[in-house]
């Protein structure tokens, strides 16, 4: 007999099923709770509630376990490549040889965006932030493309959908970079891999091809697998909902990118970043921000250091540690700014104070300081993460589609005022 939950209201006792997942999770099922008692449930920023079931991405914050499609991160990050994540969280398994390359070829002959397209970051100032710009040209994608508007068409026509937003989406994102800094576009090169040519268009300029370094591709490479899903946050919600009704791909994934684009959720990089600048403008003395981020009392927060999730680690900030000192020792870079990040990566893992706090550095500190060596600016820092994320909202927004799940539709507690009579502006006094 399954087990069940038992909640009493107002003398009357009501029987709740529970639902365990597959690593155990437990959850009481109120989808009946309104219809059988009257009542809803509270919860703002929804933090303990379950708005699905979801085979995509396995995490333990308690534990630090991260797993897409039941594959540690750790062996992935590893053993695999971001193109091959990205079969495995929108296909479900990891493919064969044969599987992977038809992928990859198929990517790559999507990878070009209409040319009519190229005006719309021409009436973009150079000034616009190049979040905004990917958000709106990756919605738009669904004006060149009418035959995505409908989610429930064939199979094929829903692969090629996906097919076309993966291939385009480092285009866009390359493109609103090269605007923000008033370069000419640089075409895809379809003879490199999927990472290599995302940085092929990024700084690639006429006079000059951009040399593909391999540890440089291997550090992004990890940090695109490290970012490519996280469950239900979110950025990942807001594709869901958005999607569950009936808004097509591009609409949905560009919703996520609005939602990752907040300072809340995709901007903890950037933040790291910032404060680093900060420590770096007032004299560089690290020991004396840290004594401020000591004392209760000092509103100085050290960014990029311990997580809301993840409670004793972050895996990713594990794996990632190692490609940033490949980055930092190949570039050779001399940067004030990173000099002080690996100061206080140096005191954040060493002193007491941090140690027992478990403010350990998370892979937002990390991810800041590769993309500051690599030369790319904060404000492209979120769009580098929606790039990592793509394929963790497809996969999501799949699944929501293939489970039939009813458009989303929360509920309230009303605290307004209660019935009153309109009075006339004239009478009002």
């Amino acid at each position: 007999m399954s087990e069940k939950a038992e909640l009493i209201l107002e003398g009357k006792s009501f029987q709740l099923p529970v639902v365990v997942g597959s690593e155990n999770e437990k959850a009481i099922d109120i989808t009946n709770l309104r219809q059988e008692t009257g009542y809803i449930t509270l919860d703002s920023g929804y933090k303990n509630t379950g708005a699905t079931s979801s085979a995509i991405t396995f995490l333990d914050g308690e534990e630090g376990i991260l797993r897409y499609r039941g594959y540690p991160i750790e062996q992935l990050a590893e053993r695999s490549n971001f193109l091959e994540v990205t079969y495995l969280l929108v296909k479900g398994e990891l493919p064969t040889k044969e599987q992977l390359d038809a992928f990859a070829e198929k990517i790559k002959m999507h990878t070009l965006i209409h040319e009519d397209m190229k005006r719309f970051y021409e009436a973009y100032p150079t000034y616009a932030h190049p979040m905004g710009v990917v958000a709106s040209i990756t919605c738009s994608l669904s004006t060149f493309y009418p035959k995505s508007l409908n989610p429930n068409r064939s199979k094929d026509q829903v692969d090629l959908t996906i097919t076309r937003l993966l291939a385009k989406f480092p285009t866009i994102a390359a493109w609103a970079y090269k605007n923000s800094v008033g370069h000419p576009v640089a075409y895809p090169k379809n003879s490199l891999g999927y990472v290599d040519n995302f940085l092929h268009m990024m700084f690639s300029l006429p006079s000059q091809e951009y040399e593909v370094d391999p540890v440089i591709t291997s550090a992004l490479d990890k940090l695109l697998i490290l970012h490519a899903d996280h469950e239900q946050n979110c950025s990942t919600s807001t594709v869901r909902i958005v999607g569950s009704s009936q808004a097509n791909l591009y609409s949905s994934i560009a919703s996520g990118c609005i939602a990752l684009w907040g300072p809340l959720h995709g901007g903890a990089n950037q933040a790291v970043i910032e404060m680093l600048d900060v420590i770096r403008n007032d004299g560089g003395d690290v020991m004396k921000f840290v004594a401020k981020a000591k004392d209760k009392d000092d509103p100085f927060r050290l960014m990029g250091f311990g997580h809301r999730v993840y409670k004793n680690f972050d895996p990713r900030a594990r794996i990632i540690k190692k490609a940033c000192d490949d980055v930092l020792n190949k570039l050779g870079i001399h940067d004030p700014v990173l000099d002080i990040a690996k100061k206080l990566e140096e005191v954040a893992l060493n002193d007491e104070y941090f140690v027992e706090r478990k403010l350990y550095p998370n892979v937002d500190f990390y991810s800041g300081i590769i993309y500051r060596a690599l030369g790319i600016p904060v404000d492209m820092f979120t769009v580098m993460f929606a790039l990592g994320r793509l394929p963790g909202w497809i996969a999501q927004w799949q699944e929501m589609i293939d489970h039939k799940e009813p458009i989303g539709r929360p509920r309230q507690i009303y605290t307004g005022a209660t019935t009153r009579d309109y009075v006339n502006i004239a009478e009002r006094g």
